[in-house]
């Protein structure tokens, strides 16, 4: 295998959201956008599979669909008529055979150190042997330190990491959150950690005023543009939202878009549909231009995934997020940090009512925040370069840790 053309293999399990694949995309891109003669193999378990558009040299493979019911406890999202053993044994199986036969310089895994349920393991012990740099992406909040903590360690986690992964890159600042200080990392591993700034889409390119154009026509009305990533759990705010709206609209001039996500169930995009007739509210699945459409809003409102939460800090516009309330604390911790630097407003999930979200637009669209620093947006770039420069140390056999 030579690093003439340079190979890369991400494994990113996904669940039920689009948060991880789209982040690996992105990645990939910026990978290859440096190095067109270059290669990457995304595995993958999306229900919804490919879904983002890939760049030239990039390929996937997709794994049965799991997702996890709780801490620990994960189960098949089509194949329910199998025990869910057999079918972690399946991606174990096609995760081994894809990394034998592709041959990469560089292994990044997203997320877990392990994989879901230990299935990323025997891989990793294939390659410790192998000419093959192992590096952990991780977003810098996974959920609350003592959940984290605990799991790493009941699941081993901690050791995989250890003995196998070279590098860790944390999409994050240290400044917002020290991943290995919060989540008591030992010294041997935290020397690994570089932080490499948020990941996010490349600006927009195309105007605003078309999209303006195209919801509010001639229309001097202020754009509020609502948006949840894949959209399982949005229902409550996209629900909430339009409860709203009334109360919203006698104070100010506006119309709503409602960005449902692909995975917002058909029967909840149905009720939205329904409910807006008669309300200057437009509700549709998914849009090609998400960043255009946050560009053109007066003001955002949103959920507080990671890559909806970096993507509205990159195009500076008012927003409002609502974080879910669980079962995870992640975006609640990481919308809570932005908000005490006014980077963005946020209501406490705890908090969501109609008249609560009403007010809460009516500030966001009339007081100015006064920003303290600014959110370092270049994590796209430096993992893509930080990836690239890993390709340099594949020559030799690395054992892990190296």
């Amino acid at each position: 295998m030579t690093t003439d053309s340079p190979r890369l293999l991400i494994y990113s399990q996904d669940g039920l959201g689009l948060g991880h694949l789209r982040r690996t995309t992105l990645l990939a891109a910026e990978y290859l956008a440096a190095r067109p003669d270059a290669s990457v193999v995304t595995i993958s378990d999306s229900p919804i599979g490919q879904f983002f558009t890939a760049a030239p040299g990039h390929d996937f493979v997709k794994l049965p669909s799991i997702r996890k019911v709780s801490p620990g406890n994960w189960s098949p999202v089509r194949l329910e008529s199998l025990h869910f053993n057999d079918v972690l044994s399946m991606r174990a199986e096609i995760i081994k055979t894809t990394a034998l036969a592709f041959e990469p310089d560089v292994l990044l895994v997203d997320h877990m150190p392990h994989g879901a349920m230990g299935e990323l393991v025997p891989t990793l012990e294939a390659f410790d042997t192998r000419p093959v740099r192992t590096v952990l992406g991780l977003r810098d909040i996974l959920d609350a330190p003592e959940t984290v903590r605990r799991r790493w360690h009941l699941e081993g986690a901690f050791e995989v990491l250890r003995q196998h992964f070279d590098d860790v890159f944390v999409y994050g600042s240290q400044d917002v959150f020290d991943v290995a200080s919060h989540y008591a990392w030992e010294p041997d591993i935290s020397r690994r950690l570089s932080y490499c700034g948020y990941v996010c889409s490349p600006p927009s390119a195309g105007p605003t005023e078309p999209i303006r154009r195209q919801y509010l026509g001639d229309d001097d009305a202020e754009l509020i543009v609502a948006m949840a990533g894949g959209g399982a759990d949005a229902y409550p705010l996209f629900d909430t939202l339009l409860d709203a709206m009334p109360a919203l609209q006698r104070e100010r001039n506006c119309q709503l878009v409602i960005v449902t996500g692909p995975f917002l169930p058909a029967t909840h995009q149905e009720d939205l549909r329904q409910r807006a007739s008669g309300l200057p509210v437009h509700v549709v699945p998914s849009v090609q231009d998400s960043l255009g459409h946050m560009a053109a809003a007066d003001l955002i409102v949103a959920m507080g995934g990671y890559n909806t939460t970096a993507e509205v800090l990159s195009v500076g516009r008012p927003a409002l997020l609502v974080p879910r309330a669980g079962p995870s604390a992640e975006q609640t911790m990481r919308v809570s940090r932005f908000a005490e630097r006014e980077w963005l407003r946020w209501l406490p999930p705890e908090e969501l009512s109609a008249p609560a979200l009403a007010t809460s637009m009516v500030d966001a669209l009339t007081t100015p925040l006064q920003p303290v620093g600014t959110p370092d947006l270049s994590g796209r770039l430096r993992a893509a370069e930080l990836l690239h420069e890993q390709v340099e140390y594949a020559i030799v056999p690395a054992s892990g840790g190296g």
